[in-house]
């Protein structure tokens, strides 16, 4: 059993950064694949990011690669996203997940989801 709490949600203008975290409150993220997923009001949950257990691979949605980064500390328990250059499009509810089994960027492949943090990019 894991616990995500995800953190570092805001405000923020276009072309400006943020830098979300995940931190575990249960069992250690070691050895758990993990990823970040985003919603947005009245749309579906799309897959932003992923990254292996050990942190050597990792997974970007083609719209976020090149500005956003996710890593790992599995000593501070704590997945990381860092986003740069945001635009409004990328407003959401952002969450962390352990990965499960199956395909990398398919919600119903992760479990243990956080609660969220709300990003919103003003224009």
């Amino acid at each position: 059993q894991v616990q995500l709490v995800e953190s570092g949600g805001g405000l923020v203008q276009a072309g400006g950064s943020l830098r979300l975290s995940c931190a575990a409150s249960g069992r250690t993220l070691s050895r758990f694949p993990m990823g970040w997923f985003r919603q947005a009001p009245g749309k579906e949950r799309e897959f932003v990011a992923a990254i292996s257990w050990s942190g050597s691979s990792t997974y970007y949605a083609n719209s976020v690669k090149g500005r956003f980064t996710i890593s790992r500390d599995n000593a501070k328990n704590t997945v990381y996203l860092q986003m740069n250059s945001l635009k409004p499009e990328d407003t959401a509810v952002y969450y962390c997940a352990v990965h499960i089994a199956g395909s990398w960027s398919t919600p119903a492949d992760y479990g243990s989801w956080g609660q969220g943090t709300q990003v919103t990019v003003s224009s």
